[in-house]
């Protein structure tokens, strides 16, 4: 919904996404680059990084509901910078290039596990957000 919103509202909340855009996805990057030689697989930092945003957005729209946290604060930090930090394109594209190589297996695995963690993650954060 906070997405929708943004995209509906005013030049100055779409300023303000994409303000949190930028440092979110240079993140991302050197986190996924930092992690590649440290992990089996690309997708292993890619999964580390999408787990942390879950967390981390859960977080920021609890606290907007529970606390009254400004909306401008959400759009920067939750859709801007954690909605970049995170990326589904790059861990649709990573499923796709074990599925090509024929690991099937691998790609069920993954898929499983990042949703799974996603979730929980983001539940995670809500859940400390909404009692804090």
């Amino acid at each position: 919904w906070l997405v929708s919103n943004a995209v509906a509202g005013s030049a100055p909340e779409a300023v303000l996404v994409g303000l949190g855009a930028i440092p979110g996805a240079w993140l991302r990057l050197k986190v996924v680059n930092h992690f590649e030689p440290m992990v089996p697989k690309k997708h292993w930092g890619t999964f580390l990084v999408n787990v942390a945003a879950s967390f981390a957005l859960g977080l920021v729209l609890a606290l907007e509901e529970s606390c009254s946290a400004s909306r401008g604060v959400a759009l920067l930090m939750g859709v801007g910078f954690f909605g970049s930090l995170s990326t589904f394109s790059t861990f649709a594209v990573e499923l796709l290039n074990e599925l090509r190589a024929g690991h099937v297996l691998a790609a069920a695995v993954l898929a499983l596990i990042s949703i799974l963690a996603g979730l929980l993650a983001a539940a995670a954060g809500y859940g400390l957000g909404g009692y804090g």
